[in-house]
């Protein structure tokens, strides 16, 4: 590891991924693993769980420094644990929702969800496109990343569970992930594939 990217600040780092270094983002991880990772387990109590939104923390990371989006000065730490705090809330929310379906409230969204209104079927016939192109996206890309991609997004399975049947890291699972979404969104641009309704 480059000694003198080890001595930079957060914010020289965060710019240097932003550049493409990729190096500057694997000492960004390293230097708030430990911390993100404690401050997530004491919320969830639960080892799985933690993996999970641990993974995603930094997945989240990644999209919004690659998208230019990263506007925090000197409040690196903040951020990321704001982007942890922000997944867990949308975790117990989701499961909230989940767990509290009424007969009532499912007749009273028949009426208002989107799927049956009209306008949609041009929608459907979007996203159906979106769909096709994302699959041929995916075909492309290294066996190791494709396998990742497939599990996570199409199979619902944790990072945890991804390392453990690839026989690697939970660090190499993320990195192969993250290759996979940087791959993608290169080819999308490089065929102008559009990848949003």
């Amino acid at each position: 590891m480059d000694n003198n990217l080890l001595s930079q600040s957060d914010e020289t780092l965060v710019g240097l991924y932003a550049k493409g270094n990729n190096e500057a983002f694997d000492i960004l991880l390293n230097r708030h693993k430990d911390r993100i990772y404690s401050y997530i387990y004491y919320i969830v109590h639960n080892r799985d769980l933690t993996e999970d939104i641990f993974q995603e923390t930094f997945v989240k990371a990644i999209m919004t420094i690659r998208q230019g989006k990263y506007t925090e000065n000197g409040k690196f730490p903040a951020w990321i644990t704001r982007i942890a705090h922000n997944l867990i809330i949308d975790y117990y929310r989701q499961e909230k929702s989940e767990n509290q379906i009424s007969n009532d409230e499912l007749s009273a969204d028949i009426f208002n969800n989107k799927e049956l209104s009209e306008g949609t079927i041009e929608d459907s016939i979007i996203k159906k496109q979106i769909d096709a192109d994302i699959r041929k996206l995916i075909s492309v890309l290294p066996n190791n990343q494709k396998e990742v991609l497939i599990m996570r997004y199409y199979k619902n399975m944790s990072f945890k569970e991804i390392a453990d049947a690839t026989n690697v890291s939970i660090n190499t699972a993320l990195g192969r992930m993250r290759y996979a979404i940087l791959n993608m969104r290169r080819l999308a641009e490089e065929n102008n594939i559009v990848l949003t309704l």
